[in-house]
């Protein structure tokens, strides 16, 4: 295969039937057509050469150009372990760079002793709740896929949606988990066609909707009783102490 033709074999979309899958509905959706794509950012948990969670990011993030998302793709190798360098390392920054640039996300690690990785759970340590009044995960979409190299198995996904929640995440009800995840891609990287493969084109789909449903009211959907009274305390005691100035007085 030379390299235009794995260039467009890269690009296409075999095992799809295109004609069945439209473009998102943006007037049932409430969203402007005219907005930009849905930003989506794929992290996978495998620094193997052959990882299938990589392959499995790659071959999502090809449905959801197809579905029309504009996409980013983190490499994880180079990502220090939490702590062992400062918040400042290049690999860090482009993270939290890219999570906040994402309006939804998709979460794919195998699963390693019943549970989700190292190299995965890694990239979301670096991501902080709160940095500098900047929430880098609230109010986003989330996708959540694992792969198994046996069996299929639900552990990863679970701990993803407990995890997920924690980061403040709306995390959308369907999920993908693909069992034998060495045979389901071929020699080029591919997923094969499969029910697993219709099951990632269903989530994948899913998440675009529910990101342009979120789209513009993240901000309001996130609004917390316990947060606005905590603030407002705060700003009392501020003014109470000759910090600021109350609301409408004389500088």
């Amino acid at each position: 295969m030379n390299d235009d033709q794995q260039a467009n074999h890269a690009l296409s979309l075999p095992q799809l039937d295109a004609d069945l899958l439209p473009g998102p509905r943006h007037d049932l959706l409430g969203a402007p057509a005219s907005a930009h794509p849905p930003r989506i950012l794929l992290l996978y948990g495998s620094l193997r050469p052959q990882s299938c969670s990589r392959k499995l990011a790659l071959e999502a993030e090809r449905i959801l150009r197809q579905l029309g998302a504009q996409t980013r793709v983190f490499d994880p190798h180079d990502l220090p372990l939490l702590d062992s360098v400062g918040a400042d390392h290049p690999k860090v920054q482009q993270l939290r760079e890219w999570s906040q640039w994402s309006e939804g996300q998709v979460w794919v690690s195998p699963e390693r002793h019943g549970t989700l990785t190292a190299v995965f759970k890694n990239q979301i340590d670096w991501l902080p709740l709160e940095e500098g009044g900047v929430r880098p995960t609230q109010g986003r979409t989330l996708a959540v896929m694992q792969v198994c190299g046996g069996s299929q198995s639900f552990n990863v996904v679970n701990t993803l949606r407990v995890l997920g929640r924690w980061m403040r995440m709306v995390t959308i009800p369907n999920q993908s988990s693909v069992p034998k995840a060495w045979q389901e891609f071929d020699d080029d990287g591919r997923m094969r066609p499969s029910p697993y493969y219709d099951r990632v084109v269903d989530v994948m789909e899913e998440l675009i909707k529910f990101t342009l449903l979120v789209r513009g009211r993240s901000d309001y959907l996130v609004d917390r009783y316990s947060e606005r009274k905590g603030a407002g305390q705060a700003r009392r005691l501020a003014q109470a102490a000759g910090v600021v100035a109350p609301a409408g007085g004389n500088d």
